[in-house]
């Protein structure tokens, strides 16, 4: 079987990831085959709506093939990691500005990679079940795909607080935090896909009301606990404070990789307000280039997914990283740039 099923479907384009053994994470054949059937459907009169679902009841998408890319940078072949990441943001890229309406339905996780390809369209459906997150600066990495453009735009600290902890989203969180718009019950999205094949309309998408946010009833402590702009005031604020939010936020701030997480904090501050996927995307691009080799990315895959000791060995302290570091893994990449034009391979 196929890990990615395309077909055209009446008046729609179907997308559906059929890899449920490995919670459908994105491979980057995956990621191509998405991105060749969008391209192809851009002009295509028959196709008035891009549908994009998974099969499983665990997750749409829990993320990236990131062993592929570990083993690849164990090796010293940095060159795979880099096409990975270029040829993926590119996909992101094009869902984000796509011309035709494009709806994703996120049941599980919808973790990495997967918000990458299921959050960027106008009509993002989420379900009882579906938990959401951005868990990059545990293995070393910042949140990418585009993800920081939707961190950004959330309200408040919302965003900083989402990157730094990896706090898991339920539907109403989700659609709190501007990662979807949404809800509607489970059982009732095959009659839902039938009708958007049927029509290719998205105004037949019901509105429901989704369940509370509690994210949105944290939202004044959350933009008091992560109000400053750098990583070792946070996390001082974090330390000297008393409560469940604070506790498990220091918790995770401890755990999680320095570097990935002040650089994060760096994007964040560079792309300021309501900034496009794309500029998100280049920013993004300057740390992933550089991650296997200037910060953490290898170790922390070794940590969490292949030796599963779940004790990273950090390049860097929390309360002693050096400011430079930061601006030097996400300065300008020169030649190496990423771009958004098809035709070019830089590596």
């Amino acid at each position: 079987m196929s890990d990615v099923t395309i077909r055209i479907a009446s008046r729609a384009g179907r997308i559906t990831l059929t890899r449920p053994q490995a919670l459908n994470a994105l491979s980057y054949d995956m990621c191509m085959a998405v991105d060749a059937a969008l391209i192809a459907w851009a002009d295509d009169p028959q196709v008035a709506i891009v549908v994009i679902d998974a099969e499983g009841e665990k997750a749409f998408c829990a993320g990236g093939d990131i062993a592929s890319l570990y083993h690849s940078g164990k090796a010293q072949d940095y060159e795979f990691g880099r096409k990975f990441w270029r040829d993926e943001y590119r996909m992101n890229a094009r869902l984000a500005d796509y011309p035709k309406p494009v709806v994703s339905l996120m049941q599980g996780f919808t973790m990495g990679g997967g918000v990458g390809i299921g959050c960027h369209g106008g009509l993002r459906i989420v379900g009882d079940t579906s938990r959401m997150a951005m868990p990059e600066c545990g293995i070393g990495l910042v949140p990418d795909v585009g993800g920081t453009a939707l961190l950004a735009n959330a309200p408040g600290r919302l965003g900083a607080y989402l990157a730094l902890t990896a706090a898991r989203m339920g539907p109403g969180d989700a659609i709190h935090a501007g990662f979807a718009d949404r809800y509607l019950p489970e059982a009732a999205w095959p009659d839902l896909v039938a009708l958007l094949e049927d029509t290719g309309d998205p105004s037949v998408i019901p509105q429901e009301t989704p369940p509370a946010s509690e994210m949105a009833d944290q939202a004044d402590d959350i933009d008091r606990l992560f109000a400053a702009p750098d990583l070792p005031t946070i996390a001082a604020t974090l330390a000297a404070e008393d409560g469940p939010l604070a506790e498990s936020a220091l918790k995770a701030v401890r755990r999680n990789s320095p570097i990935a997480m002040a650089a994060t904090l760096g994007i964040l501050d560079r792309l300021g307000p309501n900034p496009s996927v794309r500029e998100a995307l280049v920013q993004e691009y300057r740390y992933t280039w550089r991650a296997m080799q200037d910060a953490d990315f290898l170790e922390g895959v070794r940590a969490q997914i292949i030796d599963k000791d779940r004790n990273p060995s950090w390049a860097d302290k929390l309360t002693t990283l050096d400011p430079t570091r930061v601006e030097a893994i996400l300065a300008p990449l020169g030649a190496s740039e990423l771009t958004f034009d098809d035709k070019e391979d830089t590596p």
